[in-house]
Parts: structure tokens; C-alpha cells; sequence
């Protein structure tokens, strides 16, 4: 069987990529296409850095291609990625910090900040240098899940200046507004000065040199999110769900958020927390209380990676409350799971890293809400 290019072009005219209005070969996407009889080899050149459009227009190419050419067409695939500027990097850059993973979630009580501690010292073990930066200002959890509460971050004079030196837990620098306030006090305060506090922590911190800094979010969609995105280059995010659909709606939101055209943040995955309940004296039965796979399929839907599940593990919750992270239960099946869903993470990281550049800043205005900054 030979195949011809002249019908390939012809097919590729019926599919477009998302957000744009011509087909594929009308809008240049489709820089070239070479046939050698039924191998086809197809160029295509984009010029969005979501990772999610990138691979639904490599997935609608050889869908087409199998269906309206030939179903037996061995097709190979060259993506790149072009801007016509270089862009800017999204807010004020860190030195010394490569990575910045935001771990976020659309609904409160899903986990998150417990997946974040245990990706920290799951990273931490893998021989990277490892930051959290505690984003959920009115509800910060990490002093008590890192058994700091009576820490406070010392002052450090770094080049003349007067810095906050994160505290150290399990080889994993932290900053919370949960060091400055008592146990017992709660954070009141209007959105602006939420994030006043959080780009003091971010930019008046000692920081040093990070493979990798955690940004715990808070649930929803809001002001800290917004100023997230406009203060530091984020790498992408992860987001975190349990199985029930109340969950997942919300987690569908978050997501949208991140990939919406104005902030534009790639999205390295999704975790699904509390999947299963397995009992310590029956450690083969799986009762899925939440429901099953919800966050599996839902990562499927909107095409991005499924990062892994979590169970409902008695000892996860106790880990957390004594301050020492499950994750560092050497031997234990809480461990491997946490390594496996670790070691996604950073495969997905470095994969966002040699496919899309850095993102565009965005610039937070009280006219139009977020847009991106051209220079």
C-alpha cells in the first residue's frame, strides 16, 4: 500500500487546532507531510505552549489520517512549538529556584496540602532540593504537618539585605503565615493584604537554590491564585480531587482556570486522593466510598496526565497530624505510592520543559481581569 500526500493534505483540511478558526493546513500548522508508502511523517508547528492542545492536535491527526485515509497508515508525528516573540516569563523569576509546581484543587477537603508534604519529602528523597511555600493564607496547614509550629523563620542579611530564612523540616525548606500568627488566631484580612504577606514570603525569603518549589494553594479560584500567577513563573500545576462528583466539578473548574487562554499555565496532571479504603486486616479488599476513578476519568476527558491515586489510609491522617509526612514510612505501601506518583510528576515536569517555552506574563487589572502582557 502506498500512500498518497496529496490525500493526506485533503483529510487534514477537516480538523482544526482548538481556539483556532482555520483547519490545520489553512492556518500553516501543518508545516509539511512526506509519504513513504504507508509511512507518513507529519510536521506540525503550533504556536500555543498549552500541552493540552498540543496533544489533541497530535491525536486528531492520526485519527483523522486512520479514518479517512488509511487504517493501516503508520503515522509519526513532529511537534514544535513557535512564538513569534520570546516570551516573557511569567512574573518576577527566583534565582536559584528551576522548578515552581503549583498544587492546587477546585474544592477544600480533598487532600491537597497533605499530597503536597508527601510529594516534598518523596522529592526530597530522591536527592532534590525541595521548598513549600504554604499559599493557603487562611487556612495554613504545614507548620502542623511538618511539626514546626513553634518555629519561627530567623532574619539572614543576604547581599545587604534583611531576609526570612525558611524553616527546615525533613530536608524541606518552609514559609506559612501559620509561623506569624498564633495557633489560635485566625487570618482576617481582604485580599490585597493576603497577597502583600504572600510576595513577602516569596520575594523577602532566603530561599537558596531549589530543584523544586511547591506552592500549596488554596481551594477554589480566587485573589491568591490570581497573584500566584502574576508574581512567579510557574512551571504548571497539579490538581488534586477525590472520586464524588461535587469533587470533580469543582476540580474540572480549577483546571479551566489554569487553562484558560488569559492565564495559560500548563497543568502537569491530576491526583486522585482518598480513592479506596483498603482495611489494615484485609489488605487485598478495595470499598470505594467516593466512587471509582473519578479523577482517572476526568483526567482522560480533559487530556491531561493521570498522576496517580492515593488510598484512604489510617495512618495518612496520623502521619499528618504528628507532623511526619507518610511518605517517609520506609517499606510501607503509603511510601510506593507516594515515590510512583513523585516520579510523574517530575517525568511530566521535564517533558513540559523540552516540549513548551515559558509562558507570557499576566498582568492582574482591575478593568479586565487577566491578560496577557505583550512587551
Amino acid at each position: 500500500m502506498k500512500l498518497d500526500r496529496k490525500d493526506i493534505l485533503k483529510a487534514l483540511e477537516t480538523i482544526t487546532i482548538a481556539g483556532e478558526g482555520k483547519n490545520m493546513v489553512e492556518s500553516g500548522a501543518i508545516a509539511n507531510v512526506i509519504t513513504f508508502g504507508d509511512e507518513v511523517v507529519v510536521d506540525l508547528v503550533l504556536h500555543t505552549p498549552a500541552m493540552h492542545i498540543k496533544k489533541r492536535a497530535e491525536d486528531d491527526i492520526k485519527k483523522t489520517i486512520l479514518e479517512l485515509v488509511s487504517p493501516d497508515a503508520k503515522i509519526k508525528i513532529n511537534s514544535k512549538v513557535e512564538v513569534p516573540d520570546k516570551p516573557e516569563v511569567k512574573g518576577k523569576s527566583i534565582p536559584g529556584i528551576k522548578n515552581i509546581i503549583g498544587v492546587a484543587s477546585g474544592k477544600g477537603g480533598v487532600g491537597k496540602s497533605t499530597v503536597t508534604a508527601n510529594l516534598a519529602v518523596s522529592l526530597a528523597k530522591m536527592g532534590f532540593s525541595v521548598g513549600i511555600l504554604d499559599a493557603d493564607i487562611y487556612g495554613p496547614s504545614m507548620p502542623i504537618m511538618f511539626d514546626v509550629e513553634s518555629e519561627k523563620p530567623v532574619s539572614v542579611i543576604v547581599d545587604g539585605k534583611s531576609k526570612m530564612k525558611p524553616v527546615e523540616s525533613y530536608e524541606v525548606k518552609i514559609l506559612s503565615i501559620g509561623f506569624f500568627t498564633a495557633p489560635s488566631q485566625a487570618v482576617i484580612w481582604r485580599g490585597p493584604m493576603a497577597s502583600k504577606a504572600l510576595n513577602q514570603m516569596i520575594f523577602d525569603a532566603d530561599w537558596g537554590e531549589l530543584d523544586f518549589m511547591l506552592v500549596d494553594l488554596p481551594p477554589g479560584t480566587g485573589d491568591i491564585h490570581l497573584s500566584i500567577v502574576q508574581s512567579l513563573p510557574i512551571t504548571g500545576v497539579v490538581i488534586v480531587s477525590t472520586p464524588q462528583a461535587v469533587a470533580l466539578a469543582d476540580a474540572k473548574k480549577g483546571v479551566s482556570m489554569f487553562m484558560s487562554e488569559a492565564i495559560n499555565v500548563p497543568v502537569l496532571g491530576i491526583i486522585e486522593n482518598m480513592a479506596y479504603f483498603t482495611p489494615e486486616e484485609l489488605p487485598e479488599n478495595k470499598y470505594y466510598i467516593f466512587g471509582k476513578e473519578g479523577a482517572r476519568n476526568l483526567a482522560e476527558d480533559l487530556e491531561v496526565p493521570f498522576l496517580g491515586e492515593v488510598p484512604i489510609v489510617q495512618s495518612i491522617r496520623e502521619a499528618g497530624d504528628y507532623g511526619r509526612p507518610a511518605a517517609m514510612q520506609t517499606g510501607s505501601v503509603l511510601e510506593t505510592v507516594f515515590e510512583e506518583i513523585t516520579r510523574n510528576v517530575v517525568r511530566e515536569v521535564i517533558s513540559r520543559n523540552e516540549s513548551l517555552p515559558a509562558t507570557e506574563a499576566v498582568k492582574i487589572t482591575t478593568m479586565a481581569g487577566c491578560s496577557a502582557v505583550k512587551k
